[in-house]
């Protein structure tokens, strides 16, 4: 299963208001593991930099005015997510900003219910307690000494370990991966697998004993007195 955990920058709180996206960061999951492929693009908002929204993320309306703005890259972008479900921390901000994005460059609008808030997942499993990225970083021990400032790609990691200790813990992905890298080193010691059967399994081998085997059994037996199964 292909994930997209997602996290965007933006120059304030409203896309209605005409605020924009300045910085998209996602990381790809196959059956909850990273891949390794990532996405990141600074944009440009086409509109200036409030001072609030610059001190949150260090974006300055110079830098970002020589980036592409986001008709421009909404094709790769559109083509990274493909069809997989979007993994975001509070996914209806993301979500808004994403949608008004491909609405103001023509494009189709992407559907809210692929996204998978992880807000709501704390929230289930810790009751009560804060549920902010850098809290639940805390929570599950992973390291946020690099997290000076809010940058989308570092936070879409940092939300990727989130999200797999929500689910269960890191062990589980680490247990996954070594299933797979196992089950492809059987299958390229032995070859292809049975056709017969389809599933995927080996044929069973023939475990009979060798004639010195059976001969040091029968001298192992002479030892033993007076054994259980010769009584009648």
């Amino acid at each position: 299963m292909r994930e997209i955990v997602l996290d965007t920058e933006t120059t304030g709180l409203d896309p209605a208001a005409g605020h924009r996206i300045v910085e998209i960061g996602c990381v790809e999951l196959l059956n909850h593991v990273p891949t390794g492929e990532v996405y990141h693009q600074y944009i440009n908002p086409e509109r200036d930099m409030p001072v609030e929204a610059e001190r949150v993320h260090g974006l300055s309306e110079d830098f970002l005015s020589g980036h592409p703005v986001f008709a421009d890259i909404a094709s790769d972008f559109f083509e990274f997510l493909g069809d997989a479900p979007l993994v975001i921390h509070n996914a209806a901000f993301d979500m808004g900003f994403i949608n008004a994005e491909f609405s103001r460059a023509g494009w189709a609008t992407i559907d809210k219910r692929r996204a998978v808030d992880t807000v709501s997942m704390a929230r289930r499993k810790f009751p009560g307690a804060q549920a902010s990225l850098d809290a639940l970083c805390r929570r599950f021990g992973i390291d946020l000494s690099e997290r000076s400032l809010h940058g989308a790609l570092l936070d879409a990691q940092l939300l990727a370990a989130v999200y797999l200790e929500l689910l269960g813990g890191r062990q589980h992905g680490m247990d996954l991966a070594a299933e797979t890298a196992a089950a492809k080193a059987i299958g390229d010691e032995t070859g292809p697998m049975s056709e017969a059967s389809g599933s995927g399994r080996r044929e069973a081998r023939a475990h009979g004993a060798s004639e010195d085997e059976l001969a040091r059994h029968a001298k192992f037996l002479e030892k033993i007195k007076d054994p259980i199964w010769l009584r009648s």
